[in-house]
């Protein structure tokens, strides 16, 4: 059955209205879709923003980690989840994974990267570091594009980092908050913090009143909370994290799943710090 609209008094998503709902403390909602009909599901529950994740290579494509997606498949992921969603209601954000290799060269390689997903429907793009993406930020930013940052633990680095850990504890945590106001400070709208203690998330969200966290296992105090489609659908292929709570298991439908999502997020319920961060 297709997906029904979305209520007649939402507006689309913007840039400006995403900032709108961080300034009032309003929850921001984040679902990750890979194509055209869970992604029109999505908006038509009342999810803000889409992400088209490189998470796609695990769930989709059955790889190990995120390493082996390449920019033609978020491409074609992009172009797929915006027909969904403009086939419906049309008012979610969309926001593009830029995959791994497709931006480290060099910001000029960022920005011929991040035009690929943008022409596919994008509204937003998204890459995994602090530091040395504060520069490509910056770039991207002062072009047009607007940036979701992403720190933490950071898929695309998860060899690097020993494997999928908590990242930011102890003198860590110092690095990663400065690495979070750099990369407000270059103009990110966004910042994806992943598998980071609750109280330092708690500490980066108030200190970023220009840029709205979301996180995924970093505690409640967010400004918004994002989870990997089929996780919070409990179709897991491996072992289910931690930060993930099952919403198909009371829904009865993926639709209700998702407006389940929607609202636990919005009331304050989800995540619970005790079960679902560090």
């Amino acid at each position: 059955m297709p997906p029904a609209s979305a209520p007649a008094t939402r507006k689309p998503v913007s840039l400006p209205r995403l900032h709108e709902m961080h300034a009032r403390g309003e929850k921001i909602t984040m679902l990750t879709a890979y194509d055209a009909t869970f992604a029109a599901t999505a908006d038509a529950a009342g999810v803000e923003c889409v992400l088209v994740g490189d998470s796609l290579g695990m769930v989709c494509q059955g790889l190990s980690s995120t390493v082996g997606v390449s920019l033609e498949t978020m491409r074609y992921h992009v172009e797929s989840v915006t027909r969904g969603i403009r086939r419906v209601q049309g008012t979610a954000w969309v926001i593009g994974d830029l995959p791994f290799g497709s931006y480290h060269e060099s910001k000029e390689q960022a920005l011929r990267s991040a035009t690929v997903l943008m022409q596919a429907g994008a509204h937003m793009v998204k890459l995994e570091g602090g530091g040395w993406t504060t520069e490509t930020t910056r770039f991207l930013v002062e072009r047009g594009i607007p940036v979701c940052a992403h720190l933490g633990l950071t898929p695309q680095t998860v060899h690097a980092l020993g494997g999928y850990r908590v990242q930011g504890r102890g003198e860590a945590g110092e690095t990663l908050k400065r690495h979070a106001l750099e990369l407000q400070d270059a103009g990110a709208a966004l910042l994806v913090l992943e598998m980071t203690p609750a109280a330092l998330s708690a500490e980066i969200t108030q200190a970023m009143p220009r840029c709205a966290t979301i996180g995924i296992g970093a505690g409640i105090d967010c400004a918004g909370q994002v989870l990997v489609l089929h996780d919070m659908l409990g179709m897991n292929l491996g072992k289910m994290p931690k930060f993930v709570h099952n919403f198909m298991a009371d829904a009865g439908s993926v639709r209700g799943a998702m407006e389940a999502f929607v609202k636990a997020v919005k009331d304050g319920r989800f995540p619970v710090n005790e079960q679902h961060a560090w």
